[in-house]
């Protein structure tokens, strides 16, 4: 099983966390510890293996004036 590095869903890029879990409950323990360091998450099942996508979500943008 090679996973994609990256996944795009509704227009937003997803990358991969680079492991794989065995169960669907180890795949949504790390995800919730992502969720809650304020990424959005993305689970994967391939192979019989689940995946974890993440993406940091913005919360604000900084603006630089020169």
């Amino acid at each position: 099983m090679t996973p994609s590095l990256s996944l795009v869903r509704d227009g937003k890029k997803f990358m991969w966390d680079g492991r794989t879990y065995e169960t669907r409950e180890d795949a949504l323990r790390v995800g919730e510890t992502y969720r809650t360091d304020s990424f959005e998450i993305q689970m994967v099942e391939e192979a019989g293996k689940f995946l974890v996508y993440s993406r940091r979500v913005v919360k604000e943008v900084a603006v630089t004036v020169q």
